[in-house]
């Protein structure tokens, strides 16, 4: 990112591309504005896609059944016609208020906007890769050591080592079988998966054939001179061994951060955001928040409770984006307007 580049002019800025970020988008596209989006995640989706992408979802309103996944895929769709910018794999790291009373944003990145509102729908956190933690794993980062896997990685002719149990890790073992790595090992500290049947089943597949070697233990060293070339893995007997390798993939689970949120001055209790039930304003001036970042009497950590916040947000927020308008109340069944918004006709 050139800092050198003038900021983005926005008139909303997202934080947060969860469900209730991109039904924030939504919403505000119905108003005739468009969002800009940061997440810290490299798609959106937010804890729908990072922790049950393919689990079921009963509670949203008509649909009695859907994934995370397919969740995400029909609000993307829903906010498509309002074509949100996407700011992915970066956090915003500094919030200011202007004497224009716009906010200056920066984010982890160095993309910097000038944002009239800011819309923060963070849910509990930025999710991150939780980290390896083995005495001098970092000096190989990211150089060796990897918390996602690209098919566009060079890993031609070399030994992999996949370290994980949950669907992340099996995924990445099952695609880096398909590529041409010399070997692919996954190493787990017991040989009991806690993934999808179908990817399960390709594991063991791949196992079968000898695509697929398994190691059972826990990273207890490092071989290295100059570069990382093997592992020191334990096994439940308390043997050491040497696990050869020319990357590895670390695949722990992700967790929540608040981060910088904390540090932004908005009143907070126990972590969590104050706002008005009436707009969902936080105590700045020009700055909503939704979901489950949020804290006020009755809030339910629901889905459905966030897009009910997002609608009363976008609304709120129009005082301060078009001050000399007045904003009627349309419905998308009978507004021609809208109708043209959405690119739909009747």
């Amino acid at each position: 990112m050139d800092r050198s580049q003038a900021p983005i002019q926005t008139d909303a800025l997202i934080i947060g591309a969860g469900p209730v970020g991109l039904f924030q988008v939504f919403e505000l596209g119905l108003l005739g504005v468009h969002a800009h989006v940061v997440d810290a995640l490299p798609f959106a989706g937010g804890q729908c896609m990072a922790l049950y992408a393919d689990k079921p979802i009963y509670d949203i309103p008509a649909v009695k059944r859907c994934t995370g996944r397919e969740l995400t895929e029909r609000l993307l769709e829903q906010a498509a016609p309002f074509k949100p910018t996407f700011h992915f794999e970066q956090t915003v790291d500094s919030l200011a208020q202007q004497d224009d009373g716009r906010y200056a944003v920066q984010t982890s990145t160095g993309a910097r906007f000038e944002a009239k509102t800011v819309f923060i729908a963070a849910g509990v956190g930025a999710f991150q890769h939780r980290k390896l933690h083995v005495e001098g794993l970092g000096a190989f980062e990211p150089s060796q050591v990897h918390y996602r896997f690209q098919a566009s990685d060079k890993v031609q002719g070399q030994d992999i080592v996949v370290l994980g149990g949950e669907d992340s890790a099996l995924e990445a073992a099952i695609a880096l079988c398909g590529t041409p790595a010399k070997s692919v090992t996954l190493l787990h500290r017991r040989d009991v998966f806690q993934a999808e049947p179908a990817t399960a089943a390709q594991l063991a597949a791949l196992r079968a054939s000898g695509k697929l070697r398994f190691v059972e233990g826990q990273i207890t060293g490092l071989r290295s001179q100059h570069r990382l070339h093997g592992l020191v893995v334990t096994d439940k007997d308390g043997v050491d061994s040497t696990l050869p390798l020319d990357h590895l993939y670390v695949f722990l689970g992700l967790s929540p951060k608040l981060g910088p949120v904390a540090q932004w001055s908005l009143a907070m209790e126990r972590k969590q955001l104050c706002v008005s039930t009436e707009t969902f304003a936080t105590s700045a001036p020009g700055i909503f928040a939704v979901g489950d970042i949020i804290t006020y009497p009755g809030k339910k950590k629901l889905i459905l409770s966030g897009f009910h916040e997002a609608t009363l947000a976008a609304f709120a927020a129009m005082a301060i984006i078009t001050p000399d308008d007045k904003v009627q109340l349309q419905y998308t069944t009978t507004s021609s307007k809208l109708h043209r918004a959405l690119g739909v006709s009747h």
